[in-house]
């Protein structure tokens, strides 16, 4: 197993941390309802997905 010999610093571990970006979830227009919801998932605001009734509307 690799094994750092050194203590990295402080510049190098925020240089590397820097990178780590978040990106805003994908959404796709809701067929029914074209509300904005995640794909390949049940509309929260209408409950149909692939155009069938799958669950109640909340």
């Amino acid at each position: 197993m690799a094994v750092p010999k050194r203590k990295m610093s402080r510049s190098n571990t925020r240089s590397r941390r820097a990178q780590w970006k978040t990106s805003a979830p994908t959404l796709v227009e809701c067929q029914q309802c074209h509300s904005p919801k995640l794909p390949h998932a049940a509309c929260p605001t209408c409950g149909t997905y692939r155009r069938r009734q799958v669950i109640d509307p909340a």
